[in-house]
């Protein structure tokens, strides 16, 4: 398995799917060798083998970089050893160096690579070694964009990547048509497998903390509704075009409160934009968060929205539900594919938007069938499910490279 993050080292989903997904294989039986780009230790993760590939220090936000593709080839990430900076291109380099030793003395049944970031690596193990590729698309760079040009490097690792797959996981339908529109990639070698929500996240231990949010609970004892976002704050994610449908909504319903839970390149375009607009005192940033802070934000809100431009699949949206929000969906999203039980809009119809807003905050019956239908929904999908689904995938690439 070659990924870039597993949770706590994570900036979003990508690395609690990995996390989820290599457990369920592991309660399936799968013997696992997950290799990383970062030195960290994981001591409570105990179902399958970490390696690190470099001597960097864990990769926090943005995942040191990669969801920045313009900037992949600045030196921007200290390593332990000299405290200098390096450059995402540089690690990559010695990952593929560190996977190609690996698998020359390991020799594992199949590799299975997560996103542009160890396609290199993977390629490169697959042609001297001959060994199964699975090529595993959480986002493309068209996504990571918005839909626009991209960085056109990270196009040209994902268009080998893909092609070289002897079979491909997409996380949605969404996404399976972007990699066979855009690349070129045959539909008949590309399998949707969703995500799904941790049984860990609903099992384990959490309880509210009420002091993280006293100000937004004081909102909520007077009348207000609260709508949240929770993401990075890039061009993908559509926020702006929230920030002018959130104008919109208020100015129906002044009891409105929107918090957006995150960071990125955008913030401070947000935060200038909900001034311009002259809805400051409606809009909260929370700046970046995670763990029980992250789930204290989905307690208290109302609503959640998933404004995205172009979301693979949205497992915010998973969790967002488990904690009884009312969702609302970009039609651009995968989660839209499974969860029947919200609100979606096109990511630019801002007036429809607003109205969704409006409605839901207005309605506490429409409100509570949102809730509890969504809950239902997504629990009809398990990582078990989705780890089956990956061993006959495994199973095929096998039968296809002999």
């Amino acid at each position: 398995m070659l990924g870039w993050e597993l949770p706590p080292h994570n900036s979003g989903g990508l690395g609690v799917a990995c996390l989820n997904l290599s457990r369920a294989l592991a309660n399936e039986g799968a013997e696992i060798s997950f290799i990383l780009p970062y030195n960290a230790q994981y001591s409570e993760i105990d179902f399958m083998d970490i390696y690190s590939a470099t001597n960097v220090d864990p990769l926090f936000r943005y995942g040191g970089g990669s969801y920045e593709s313009l900037r992949i080839g600045e030196e921007i990430i200290p390593t332990f050893k000299d405290g200098r900076l390096t450059s995402i291109r540089e690690i990559q380099n010695e990952y593929g160096k560190f996977v190609n030793k690996f698998i020359k003395t390991h020799r594992p049944d199949v590799i299975h690579a997560h996103d542009w970031l160890t396609y290199e690596a993977a390629v490169a193990a697959k042609k001297k070694y001959n060994i199964p590729l699975v090529a595993h698309v959480h986002a493309t760079e068209f996504d990571r964009s918005g839909m626009q040009t991209g960085n056109p490097l990270i196009h040209e690792i994902e268009y080998e990547g893909l092609m070289a797959a002897d079979k491909i996981i997409a996380v949605s339908e969404l996404t399976k048509r972007i990699v066979h529109e855009k690349y070129n990639i045959p539909l008949s070698k590309i399998d949707v497998v969703y995500n799904s929500l941790d049984d860990d996240y609903e099992n384990g231990a959490y309880i509210f903390n009420n002091n993280y949010y006293n100000y937004i609970n004081d909102l909520k004892s007077k009348g207000y509704t609260i709508a949240s976002t929770v993401g990075r704050f890039t061009i993908q994610k559509g926020l702006m075009y929230l920030m002018r449908a959130a104008k919109k909504a208020i100015s129906k319903n002044p009891k409105l409160l929107f918090v957006f839970a995150g960071d990125g390149e955008e913030r401070n375009k947000l935060i200038r934009l909900a001034a311009d607009l002259g809805i400051a005192k409606n809009v909260l940033f929370t700046g970046f968060i995670r763990g029980r802070q992250l789930r204290d934000i989905y307690t208290v809100s109302d609503i959640f929205i998933m404004s995205s431009i172009s979301e693979p699949f949205g497992l915010t949206a998973l969790e967002a539900a488990y904690h009884g929000n009312a969702l609302i969906l970009t039609k651009q999203s995968g989660v839209s594919e499974i969860i029947y039980s919200a609100f979606k809009y096109d990511f630019w119809d801002e007036d429809k938007l607003a109205n969704e807003i409006v409605a839901i905050s207005s309605s506490e019956t429409l409100a509570r069938v949102l809730k509890e239908n969504a809950k239902e929904e997504f629990r009809q999908i398990s990582w078990q499910k989705v780890a089956r689904k990956c061993l006959k995938i495994y199973d095929d690439a096998m039968k296809e490279r002999k």
